[in-house]
């Protein structure tokens, strides 16, 4: 079983102050910055020096999740939103050899799949405690499968 930890994605309500406690505080460097006019929010994509250094650096075009560089999501929604119940940790993010085995794995666990993987790259489920984990396919998308390609979302994530 392939399995590499990616990021841990944290919703705030200050980009500016996150930025400072991230950056200058804890000392990571911004990688990216991606903001979405239609989805109203703005992700950034935070390393340590060591991390990026013991990586490799970063690759000229690479999105986040292909790199292998372990990382902290910060996640601005534009629009204000109160954060209770620990809403601002938003999910644990991990890259796996085969999207669809693990799925089937999580399955036979008794686990409900959220978000199937119906494009072959990407789906999410919860721990017991109810911490939201998003799986990642590594490498290219698999081609799109039953029974994933037709399941709906479940719940929340």
């Amino acid at each position: 079983m392939s399995v590499e930890f990616l990021h841990a994605m944290v919703r705030v309500t200050d980009i500016d102050a996150a930025l400072e406690f991230y950056g200058k505080g804890l000392g990571l460097e911004e990688l990216m910055r991606y903001e979405s006019e239609e989805g109203r929010f703005t992700l950034v994509f935070l390393a340590s020096p060591d991390d990026i250094q013991r990586c490799g650096g970063v690759p000229e075009g690479t999105r986040p999740t292909e790199m292998d560089i372990p990382m902290v999501e910060l996640t601005y929604n534009w629009d204000p939103e109160v954060y209770g119940g620990a809403r601002n940790f938003g999910h644990l993010a991990y890259r796996v050899g085969d999207i669809y085995a693990a799925c089937e794995r999580f399955q036979s666990l008794g686990v409900t799949i959220n978000r199937p993987p119906r494009d072959g790259r990407m789906a999410f489920v919860r721990s017991p405690d109810g911490i939201s984990v998003e799986l990642l396919q590594k490498g290219k998308p698999l081609a799109p499968a039953e029974p994933w390609a037709s399941m709906e979302n479940t719940g929340n994530w």
